[in-house]
């Protein structure tokens, strides 16, 4: 248990940013399984369409620390090249 009234505060912080952490790493992991089974299923030209959001999702997670930025290039480079 903390024992400071900082360290109290601390604990409420870091469980806030947990539960926001949790979210975002759902957003960007939902956001690949989309592409990936559009690409499965044949539908390049929806997984086209929806190109620029998934960008978008991924970029916002890395922004934010929750994946490394280099990996969320990694993952936009492959499934830029799987619907090219």
């Amino acid at each position: 248990m903390p024992n400071t009234k900082s360290a109290i505060r601390r604990v409420r912080r870091v469980k806030k940013q947990t539960q926001i952490n949790k979210i975002r790493k759902s957003k960007y992991k939902n956001a690949i399984k989309k592409m990936d089974a559009l690409i499965k299923g044949k539908e390049i030209e929806k997984a086209k369409k929806d190109f620029p959001k998934f960008q978008s999702i991924l970029m916002q997670v890395a922004k934010s620390g929750v994946i490394n930025k280099k990996t969320a290039a990694r993952k936009i480079s492959r499934i830029s090249k799987k619907i090219k």
